[in-house]
């Protein structure tokens, strides 16, 4: 799917707590195309409300909220979905979203 949004001309970057090291084994076992960010202190995902109080198995507990966010050209959030539950269908939506921009 990476090839729609690159005809699009976005750039598509992931971001978890997770150290490069893990990150580049996670890129090789994936198959990754896209760069993925490490944010160790979750300072940017905060932000962005990616990280934070969830309830994970009946347990509230602190963690990475998947969520997607696309920022237009001047650097300010055109949409946002806070919350992602089905992360294999989720593509197909922002490319759906972009598509009809």
């Amino acid at each position: 799917m990476k090839p729609e949004f690159d005809k699009l001309g976005v750039c598509l970057l992931g971001v978890s707590k997770d150290s490069l090291k893990a990150h580049e084994k996670f890129i090789g076992d994936q198959g990754i195309t896209f760069t993925l960010l490490s944010d160790p202190d979750a300072a940017m995902m905060k932000n962005y409300g990616a990280f934070g109080e969830k309830v994970q198995y009946g347990k509230t507990t602190m963690g990475t909220i998947r969520s997607t966010v696309v920022v237009g050209p001047d650097g300010t959030v055109v949409k946002h979905w806070a919350k992602v539950a089905k992360a294999d269908a989720h593509p197909a939506q922002v490319l759906e979203f972009l598509q009809k921009r």
